[in-house]
């Protein structure tokens, strides 16, 4: 669908913004009216570890979140002088709660636990894995036999199914194939039998094969990567990046930004849809999780 309003005398296409804050609303109105239902109260678990101020804003929004719809929010915190054998134990024991229905580790985790990491996302059980981040958990999506996926590209999905577009015979083009969105979005549109091209930094002809995309997807976390002179006229883009703005990172006076891929300033009028950062993804993506912890519920019945 196409909308031109006259700039300057010039017919010009009139960009309109995938509202995901408008998106969530209407998801957790259903995961709450569907929590009413069950026999029990859900029970969901962030595991914090260390002290990182935005780490903590993520989880109280989360927490937040899940009381709204009927969810009850376990806090599992952990110094960040736990080891990491420590750590997996006590996620592992976290799978004993009574009705517990999702666990997740907040990313990321100190460095100090890098080389663990797979370790620690693996302590998870299998069954509560609600971000998908766990060997077992990933894997059974890739072979499509997970209900439960990865909620960012799960966003990106209902996003562009919000625009009730016939998807079939688009020129579908992911950008990265990153763990938390690129890969597991393109699987998810394979799923559907689209055909997505994938951009990485040593594909060849990106440019071209970016500036014919009907609908552009992209994950990179590369601020405002994406430009006006990028795209073509019409194109849809769904903007599942996040990163600090050049203005603020190297200077602690001035309030870190957050952007997305886009530079909506230089795409609008160019492009037909887009989702803004924040308020975009990101939203949405807090809502599939919780619809993933609704799905663990509804198997315990």
């Amino acid at each position: 669908m196409s909308f031109w309003v006259y700039n300057n005398n010039k017919l010009k296409m009139e960009t309109k913004i995938i509202d995901g804050r408008e998106i969530r609303k209407k998801i957790l109105e259903d995961i709450k009216n569907e929590i009413s239902l069950l026999p029990f109260q859900p029970v969901f678990c962030d595991v914090l570890v260390g002290d990182d101020s935005v780490s903590r804003q993520y989880v109280e929004m989360k927490a937040k979140t899940a009381e709204k719809v009927g969810i009850k929010f376990h806090r599992a915190e952990f110094n960040e002088d736990v080891t990491s054998q420590s750590l997996s134990e006590e996620i592992q024991k976290l799978g004993n709660i009574l009705n517990i229905c999702g666990i997740i580790v907040q990313l990321p985790l100190p460095l100090r636990f890098f080389d663990d990491k797979r370790k620690i996302l693996d302590s998870v059980p299998e069954e509560l894995d609600v971000d998908c981040l766990g060997s077992k958990a990933s894997e059974k999506f890739y072979r499509n036999e997970n209900e439960i996926g990865f909620p960012t590209a799960l966003a990106c999905m209902t996003m562009l199914d919000s625009l009730n577009m016939e998807l079939k015979g688009k020129n579908i083009v992911v950008i990265g194939q990153g763990e938390l969105v690129g890969r597991p979005v393109t699987t998810l549109l394979k799923f559907r039998r689209l055909e997505p091209v994938t951009v990485r930094s040593n594909t060849e002809n990106k440019d071209e094969i970016i500036k014919n995309a009907d609908i552009i997807i992209s994950g990179i976390g590369k601020g405002k990567f994406i430009t006006g002179d990028m795209i073509k006229e019409g194109v849809v883009v769904i903007d599942a990046g996040t990163s600090e703005s050049n203005d603020s990172k190297n200077d602690y006076s001035i309030k870190k930004e957050i952007v997305g891929d886009v530079d909506f300033d230089s795409v609008n009028g160019i492009a037909s849809y887009v989702s803004k950062v924040p308020g975009g993804v990101g939203p949405v993506t807090v809502a599939m999780l919780l619809n993933n912890v609704l799905k663990v519920a509804k198997r315990k019945l």
